[in-house]
C-alpha cells in the first residue's frame, strides 16, 4: 500500500530529515534537509531508469530508496510539474505514475507531491549568478531544483 499525498500540509508534521526529488527525463535531482526542516541542501543526481513494465523495480527508484534510508528520512517530497496556470499535463500524469512506484518501494515513508513551477528556472539563474556556468551547471542544476522544490516546500509548511 503505498502512501502519496499532495501539497505542504497532507502529512502530519514531525521531526526528521525529508528527501526533495527533481524528477527529469533524464536525471533526478536529490536535496535534503536538517532534521528541523530549516535547510535544503544537494545530496545526488541520479539516471533515471526508463524501462516500463516488468517486475524488476527501476535501478533509480532503488538509488532513491538507498538514500532515503541511508539519510532516514520521514517523509519524501516529489515536485510535481504543472503549467503557470496550474493546471496538470502529461508531465504530471508521468510524474504521479512514477511516484506511485516510488511509494510502493519505500513504504511506510510517505510520499508527497509539491508545485515546482519555475524551480528550475530559479535554480539555474542562482547557479548562473553564482558563477556556475558549462557541463559544471548541467551536472549540478538538478540537485539544486531538488533544492528549490525542497526549500519552497519548507518555507511553506513554516508559513501554515
Amino acid at each position: 500500500m503505498n502512501d502519496v499525498h499532495n501539497g505542504p500540509a497532507a502529512v502530519q508534521w514531525r521531526r526528521g530529515r525529508r528527501l526533495g526529488i527533481d524528477l527529469g527525463k533524464a536525471r533526478i535531482g536529490v536535496a535534503t534537509c536538517d532534521p528541523d526542516g530549516l535547510l535544503a541542501t544537494p545530496v545526488a543526481t541520479v539516471r533515471r531508469d526508463m524501462r516500463t513494465g516488468g517486475e524488476e523495480i527501476p535501478r533509480d527508484i532503488r538509488e532513491l530508496a538507498e538514500i532515503a534510508s541511508e539519510y532516514e528520512v520521514v517523509e519524501i517530497v516529489v515536485g510535481l510539474p504543472v503549467t503557470l496556470s496550474g493546471e496538470e499535463g502529461l508531465a504530471a500524469g508521468h510524474t504521479r505514475e512514477w511516484v506511485e512506484l516510488l511509494a510502493d518501494h519505500v513504504s511506510p515513508v510517505p510520499v508527497t507531491l509539491t508545485d515546482e513551477r519555475l524551480t528550475t528556472a530559479v535554480a539555474t539563474r542562482r547557479l548562473h549568478e553564482g558563477g556556475v556556468r558549462g557541463k559544471r551547471k548541467r551536472s549540478v542544476v538538478d540537485q539544486a531544483a531538488a533544492v528549490e522544490i525542497l526549500q519552497q516546500w519548507l518555507d511553506q509548511r513554516r508559513r501554515n
